[in-house]
């Protein structure tokens, strides 16, 4: 069973549009975070390979967001300029001195753009 489902999901991850995979694995990178701020005491042991996986999407994330040849408009690469470094930010002060409550902003952005990506502001 487990090799059909492995399967499944590789067939349905290949048929995503380029905006519903990027939405997915936001989700992905929001998921772990919530799971560890949920279970901070049993999970903080996962907090730096959690924010290291979300610094990974957003310096995906922001690097094709602000490329020259990128078809957004200027105003949309400075926010995601913005964006992106609020993130990386973020995520070394969440590094450099654990808290819970230092992932909500990463989780609510992580979300938020998923669903804007998705088509559900």
């Amino acid at each position: 069973m487990s090799y059909a489902a492995n399967a499944y999901a590789r067939t349905a991850q290949a048929a995503l549009t380029p905006r519903e995979a990027e939405a997915a694995v936001l989700i992905k990178a929001a998921s772990r975070l919530q799971t560890i701020q949920d279970n901070w005491d049993a999970q903080q042991t996962t907090l730096n390979d959690a924010l290291g996986f979300n610094r990974k999407v957003w310096t995906l994330l922001a690097s094709a967001a602000t490329e020259p040849q990128a078809p957004l408009p200027e105003e949309l690469k400075t926010s995601m300029a913005r964006l992106g470094a609020f993130v990386f930010s973020r995520t070394l002060d969440a590094m450099v001195a654990p808290s819970a409550d230092k992932l909500t902003a990463l989780i609510r952005i992580n979300r938020e753009l998923a669903s804007g990506l998705r088509g559900n502001p």
